[in-house]
Protein backbone atom coordinates (compact mmCIF):
# COMPACT_ATOMS: atom_id res chain seq x y z
CA UNK A 1 0.00 0.00 0.00
CA UNK A 2 1.85 3.46 -0.79
CA UNK A 3 1.55 6.41 1.05
CA UNK A 4 -0.59 9.69 0.25
CA UNK A 5 1.89 12.07 -1.28
CA UNK A 6 2.45 15.18 -0.29
CA UNK A 7 2.52 18.04 -2.92
CA UNK A 8 6.44 19.33 -4.03
CA UNK A 9 7.13 22.37 -2.04
CA UNK A 10 7.21 24.73 -4.31
CA UNK A 11 8.63 27.93 -3.08
CA UNK A 12 6.31 31.56 -3.57
CA UNK A 13 8.40 33.74 -5.74
CA UNK A 14 10.38 36.18 -3.48
CA UNK A 15 8.91 39.66 -2.69
CA UNK A 16 11.99 42.00 -4.56
CA UNK A 17 12.78 44.29 -1.54
CA UNK A 18 13.39 47.03 -4.10
CA UNK A 19 9.73 46.79 -4.92
CA UNK A 20 7.80 49.93 -3.20
CA UNK A 21 3.93 48.56 -2.90
CA UNK A 22 6.13 45.23 -1.54
CA UNK A 23 8.01 46.98 1.05
CA UNK A 24 4.47 48.99 1.79
CA UNK A 25 2.81 45.69 2.39
CA UNK A 26 5.64 44.02 4.29
CA UNK A 27 6.09 46.90 6.65
CA UNK A 28 2.30 47.19 7.25
CA UNK A 29 2.20 43.53 7.77
CA UNK A 30 5.48 43.75 10.27
CA UNK A 31 3.34 47.25 12.61
CA UNK A 32 2.13 44.72 14.90
CA UNK A 33 3.66 43.76 18.39
CA UNK A 34 2.79 39.67 17.75
CA UNK A 35 3.57 39.84 14.32
CA UNK A 36 7.13 41.10 15.29
CA UNK A 37 7.65 38.64 17.90
CA UNK A 38 6.52 35.73 15.66
CA UNK A 39 9.19 37.08 13.29
CA UNK A 40 11.39 37.03 16.24
CA UNK A 41 10.75 33.56 17.31
CA UNK A 42 10.69 32.08 13.62
CA UNK A 43 14.15 33.72 13.13
CA UNK A 44 15.26 30.77 15.53
CA UNK A 45 13.49 28.14 13.02
CA UNK A 46 9.96 26.70 11.83
CA UNK A 47 7.37 25.76 14.03
CA UNK A 48 4.01 24.66 13.83
CA UNK A 49 1.01 26.75 14.52
CA UNK A 50 0.15 25.13 17.47
CA UNK A 51 3.96 25.61 18.95
CA UNK A 52 3.60 29.01 18.52
CA UNK A 53 -0.31 29.26 20.39
CA UNK A 54 2.01 27.84 23.08
CA UNK A 55 4.58 30.31 23.15
CA UNK A 56 2.60 33.02 22.72
CA UNK A 57 -0.31 32.56 24.80
CA UNK A 58 -3.00 33.23 22.10
CA UNK A 59 -5.78 31.38 20.24
CA UNK A 60 -5.15 29.20 17.21
CA UNK A 61 -7.64 31.42 14.90
CA UNK A 62 -5.60 34.44 16.14
CA UNK A 63 -1.83 33.12 15.46
CA UNK A 64 -3.34 32.43 12.25
CA UNK A 65 -4.49 35.07 11.29
CA UNK A 66 -1.59 36.80 12.38
CA UNK A 67 1.02 34.05 10.19
CA UNK A 68 -1.59 34.74 7.07
CA UNK A 69 -0.49 38.48 6.92
CA UNK A 70 2.36 38.14 7.09
CA UNK A 71 3.06 35.35 5.01
CA UNK A 72 0.91 37.50 2.12
CA UNK A 73 3.52 39.71 3.07
CA UNK A 74 6.33 37.73 1.72
CA UNK A 75 8.34 37.30 5.30
CA UNK A 76 7.16 33.86 5.81
CA UNK A 77 6.96 30.44 4.03
CA UNK A 78 4.04 28.22 4.78
CA UNK A 79 5.17 24.67 4.24
CA UNK A 80 2.09 22.23 4.72
CA UNK A 81 2.79 18.73 5.92
CA UNK A 82 0.41 15.83 6.66
CA UNK A 83 -1.29 17.09 9.38
CA UNK A 84 1.13 19.36 10.33
CA UNK A 85 1.39 22.89 8.69
CA UNK A 86 5.30 24.56 9.65
CA UNK A 87 6.13 28.12 10.02
CA UNK A 88 9.47 29.57 8.72
CA UNK A 89 10.69 32.83 8.16
CA UNK A 90 12.16 33.64 4.47
CA UNK A 91 15.42 34.87 3.22
CA UNK A 92 14.29 37.95 2.65
CA UNK A 93 16.57 41.53 3.12
CA UNK A 94 13.55 43.65 5.01
CA UNK A 95 13.06 40.41 7.31
CA UNK A 96 16.39 40.59 8.21
CA UNK A 97 16.46 44.38 8.41
CA UNK A 98 13.00 44.10 10.47
CA UNK A 99 14.98 41.67 12.88
CA UNK A 100 17.71 43.99 13.45
CA UNK A 101 16.33 46.80 14.18
CA UNK A 102 14.31 44.64 17.79
CA UNK A 103 16.05 45.37 20.62
CA UNK A 104 17.70 42.41 22.02
CA UNK A 105 17.07 43.28 25.56
CA UNK A 106 13.58 43.86 25.53
CA UNK A 107 12.07 41.75 28.47
CA UNK A 108 8.98 40.50 26.09
CA UNK A 109 11.52 39.16 23.47
CA UNK A 110 13.88 37.60 26.21
CA UNK A 111 10.98 35.91 27.67
CA UNK A 112 9.99 34.57 24.13
CA UNK A 113 13.17 33.18 23.79
CA UNK A 114 12.91 31.38 26.95
CA UNK A 115 9.86 29.76 26.40
CA UNK A 116 10.69 28.67 23.27
CA UNK A 117 14.14 27.17 24.27
CA UNK A 118 12.14 25.22 27.02
CA UNK A 119 10.14 24.09 24.28
CA UNK A 120 13.18 22.76 21.93
CA UNK A 121 14.76 21.44 25.21
CA UNK A 122 11.37 19.20 25.94
CA UNK A 123 11.18 18.16 22.65
CA UNK A 124 14.95 17.44 22.43
CA UNK A 125 14.56 15.38 25.31
CA UNK A 126 11.23 13.73 23.78
CA UNK A 127 14.19 12.40 21.30
CA UNK A 128 16.76 11.34 22.95
CA UNK A 129 14.17 9.00 25.39
CA UNK A 130 13.28 7.61 22.23
CA UNK A 131 16.58 6.88 21.02
CA UNK A 132 17.97 5.93 24.30
CA UNK A 133 15.39 3.15 24.79
CA UNK A 134 16.23 1.97 21.22
CA UNK A 135 19.35 2.11 20.89
CA UNK A 136 19.91 -1.55 20.42
CA UNK A 137 17.50 -2.17 18.27
CA UNK A 138 18.28 0.80 15.63
CA UNK A 139 19.27 -1.48 12.63
CA UNK A 140 15.85 -3.45 12.68
CA UNK A 141 13.93 0.27 13.35
CA UNK A 142 15.55 1.78 10.38
CA UNK A 143 14.74 -1.52 8.16
CA UNK A 144 11.44 -1.43 8.61
CA UNK A 145 9.90 0.56 5.43
CA UNK A 146 12.71 0.46 3.04
CA UNK A 147 15.22 -2.44 2.67
CA UNK A 148 18.44 -0.65 4.32
CA UNK A 149 20.90 -2.86 2.04
CA UNK A 150 19.58 -1.03 -0.31
CA UNK A 151 19.90 2.55 0.99
CA UNK A 152 23.80 1.59 1.68
CA UNK A 153 24.14 0.12 -1.74
CA UNK A 154 23.46 3.57 -3.34
CA UNK A 155 25.10 5.56 -0.42
CA UNK A 156 28.47 3.70 -1.68
CA UNK A 157 27.89 3.63 -5.41
CA UNK A 158 27.38 7.72 -4.69
CA UNK A 159 30.86 8.07 -2.71
CA UNK A 160 32.12 6.28 -5.39
CA UNK A 161 35.09 4.66 -5.78
CA UNK A 162 39.20 5.93 -4.35
CA UNK A 163 40.30 7.58 -1.04
CA UNK A 164 37.63 9.30 0.76
CA UNK A 165 39.89 11.67 2.87
CA UNK A 166 38.58 12.83 6.19
CA UNK A 167 35.03 11.54 6.41
CA UNK A 168 31.91 12.74 9.00
CA UNK A 169 28.89 10.95 9.66
CA UNK A 170 26.52 13.15 11.61
CA UNK A 171 24.13 11.56 13.77
CA UNK A 172 26.14 8.41 13.75
CA UNK A 173 23.37 5.74 15.44
CA UNK A 174 25.48 2.97 15.78
CA UNK A 175 28.36 3.35 13.30
CA UNK A 176 26.66 1.71 10.34
CA UNK A 177 27.57 4.27 7.85
CA UNK A 178 31.23 3.90 9.53
CA UNK A 179 31.65 0.72 9.08
CA UNK A 180 30.76 0.63 5.21
CA UNK A 181 33.06 3.98 4.60
CA UNK A 182 35.63 4.54 6.99
CA UNK A 183 38.26 1.91 5.40
CA UNK A 184 38.57 4.09 2.61
CA UNK A 185 39.37 7.40 5.01
CA UNK A 186 42.04 9.06 6.12
CA UNK A 187 40.14 9.71 9.16
CA UNK A 188 36.49 9.06 10.20
CA UNK A 189 34.31 10.63 12.83
CA UNK A 190 31.01 9.78 14.01
CA UNK A 191 28.71 12.47 16.21
CA UNK A 192 26.00 12.09 18.02
CA UNK A 193 23.94 13.51 20.90
CA UNK A 194 22.83 10.04 22.05
CA UNK A 195 25.25 7.84 24.77
CA UNK A 196 23.41 5.23 24.24
CA UNK A 197 23.89 5.05 20.78
CA UNK A 198 27.45 5.56 21.06
CA UNK A 199 28.15 2.69 23.36
CA UNK A 200 26.04 0.35 20.42
CA UNK A 201 28.46 1.57 18.44
CA UNK A 202 31.80 1.26 20.15
CA UNK A 203 32.25 -2.14 19.78
CA UNK A 204 32.15 -2.69 16.21
CA UNK A 205 35.52 -0.35 15.63
CA UNK A 206 37.48 -1.73 18.52
CA UNK A 207 39.66 -3.41 16.11
CA UNK A 208 43.15 -1.95 15.26
CA UNK A 209 42.32 -1.36 11.51
CA UNK A 210 39.51 0.95 12.26
CA UNK A 211 41.56 2.80 14.89
CA UNK A 212 41.28 5.89 12.96
CA UNK A 213 37.63 5.72 13.59
CA UNK A 214 36.27 8.72 16.50
CA UNK A 215 33.19 8.70 18.42
CA UNK A 216 32.38 11.94 19.83
CA UNK A 217 29.14 13.25 21.61
CA UNK A 218 27.94 16.26 19.80
CA UNK A 219 25.45 18.32 18.64
CA UNK A 220 24.23 17.97 14.47
CA UNK A 221 24.41 22.44 15.21
CA UNK A 222 27.40 23.14 16.52
CA UNK A 223 29.36 20.43 14.91
CA UNK A 224 32.70 19.68 17.40
CA UNK A 225 35.28 20.22 13.83
CA UNK A 226 36.66 23.66 12.61
CA UNK A 227 35.58 25.03 9.39
CA UNK A 228 36.90 23.48 6.06
CA UNK A 229 37.70 20.15 7.98
CA UNK A 230 36.56 17.29 5.94
CA UNK A 231 35.88 16.09 2.69
CA UNK A 232 33.26 13.80 2.77
CA UNK A 233 29.68 14.54 5.26
CA UNK A 234 26.87 12.00 5.70
CA UNK A 235 23.17 12.55 6.89
CA UNK A 236 21.92 8.95 7.03
CA UNK A 237 18.52 9.23 7.53
CA UNK A 238 19.14 11.75 10.15
CA UNK A 239 17.62 14.86 8.88
CA UNK A 240 13.58 13.79 9.79
CA UNK A 241 14.56 14.28 13.73
CA UNK A 242 15.90 18.14 13.23
CA UNK A 243 14.05 20.87 14.57
CA UNK A 244 15.76 23.02 11.96
CA UNK A 245 16.52 20.85 8.77
CA UNK A 246 18.17 24.05 7.04
CA UNK A 247 20.43 25.32 10.19
CA UNK A 248 21.91 21.43 9.94
CA UNK A 249 22.52 21.49 6.57
CA UNK A 250 24.54 25.20 6.82
CA UNK A 251 26.44 23.23 9.82
CA UNK A 252 27.23 20.63 7.74
CA UNK A 253 28.19 23.33 4.60
CA UNK A 254 30.54 24.64 7.10
CA UNK A 255 33.13 21.78 7.84
CA UNK A 256 33.43 20.82 4.13
CA UNK A 257 36.17 21.54 2.43
CA UNK A 258 36.16 23.29 -0.86
CA UNK A 259 35.28 20.65 -2.96
CA UNK A 260 33.58 18.49 0.05
CA UNK A 261 30.78 16.80 -0.47
CA UNK A 262 27.49 16.35 1.61
CA UNK A 263 25.33 12.76 1.16
CA UNK A 264 21.92 12.89 2.79
CA UNK A 265 19.63 9.99 2.68
CA UNK A 266 15.63 10.75 3.98
CA UNK A 267 12.04 9.85 3.05
CA UNK A 268 10.70 11.53 0.18
CA UNK A 269 7.10 13.53 1.65
CA UNK A 270 5.00 11.09 2.96
CA UNK A 271 1.54 11.10 5.14
CA UNK A 272 2.82 8.65 8.21
CA UNK A 273 2.16 10.42 10.65
CA UNK A 274 2.14 7.44 13.28
CA UNK A 275 6.60 8.47 13.13
CA UNK A 276 5.60 11.68 14.66
CA UNK A 277 3.54 10.07 17.70
CA UNK A 278 5.67 6.74 17.93
CA UNK A 279 9.42 7.32 16.40
CA UNK A 280 10.12 10.95 17.71
CA UNK A 281 10.68 12.05 13.75
CA UNK A 282 10.10 15.62 13.09
CA UNK A 283 9.42 16.09 9.60
CA UNK A 284 7.85 13.70 7.51
CA UNK A 285 10.23 13.80 4.40
CA UNK A 286 11.53 15.93 2.58
CA UNK A 287 10.64 17.42 -1.76
CA UNK A 288 13.90 17.58 -3.38
CA UNK A 289 12.69 21.50 -4.48
CA UNK A 290 12.38 22.35 -0.43
CA UNK A 291 16.46 20.80 -0.01
CA UNK A 292 17.54 22.41 -2.83
CA UNK A 293 16.42 25.58 -1.22
CA UNK A 294 18.12 24.76 2.21
CA UNK A 295 21.27 23.91 0.06
CA UNK A 296 20.89 27.28 -1.81
CA UNK A 297 21.05 29.26 1.37
CA UNK A 298 24.33 27.02 2.98
CA UNK A 299 26.00 27.38 -0.80
CA UNK A 300 25.94 24.16 -1.33
CA UNK A 301 25.33 22.85 -5.14
CA UNK A 302 22.54 20.22 -4.85
CA UNK A 303 21.38 17.22 -7.09
CA UNK A 304 19.28 14.25 -6.39
CA UNK A 305 21.31 11.20 -6.65
CA UNK A 306 19.08 8.05 -6.46
CA UNK A 307 15.31 7.36 -5.23
CA UNK A 308 14.32 4.11 -3.77
CA UNK A 309 10.69 3.19 -4.20
CA UNK A 310 9.72 1.82 -0.87
CA UNK A 311 6.21 0.69 0.41
CA UNK A 312 5.06 2.69 2.05
CA UNK A 313 7.71 4.90 2.11
CA UNK A 314 10.82 6.19 -0.50
CA UNK A 315 14.07 7.15 0.08
CA UNK A 316 15.86 9.99 -1.23
CA UNK A 317 19.83 10.25 -2.04
CA UNK A 318 20.83 13.55 -2.40
CA UNK A 319 24.51 14.95 -2.82
CA UNK A 320 24.87 18.69 -2.45
CA UNK A 321 28.67 19.95 -3.56
CA UNK A 322 30.64 22.92 -1.83
CA UNK A 323 31.98 24.79 -4.63
CA UNK A 324 35.67 24.06 -4.65
CA UNK A 325 36.68 28.15 -6.01
CA UNK A 326 35.69 29.37 -2.68
CA UNK A 327 35.39 28.60 0.98
CA UNK A 328 32.07 29.11 2.30
CA UNK A 329 31.14 31.73 4.54
CA UNK A 330 29.49 30.48 7.43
Amino acid sequence: MSSPARPLLVPDEPVSPGSFDALVDALRAAAEPTRLRLLAILAAGELTVSELTQLLGQSQPRISRHLKLLGDAGLLERVPEGAWVFYRLRDHALARALLDLLPADDPLLAADRDRLRHVQLARQAAAEAYFEAHAHQWGAIRSLYVPEADVERALVDAVGDGEIGDLLDIGTGTGRILELLAPRATRAIGIDRSPAMLGAARPAFAEPALRHVQLRQGDMYRLPLPDASVDLAVLHQVLHYADDPAAALREAARVLRPGGRLLVADFAPHALEFLRTEHAHRRLGFATDEVRQWCDGAGLALREVARLAGDPLTVVLWEARRPSSRVHAA
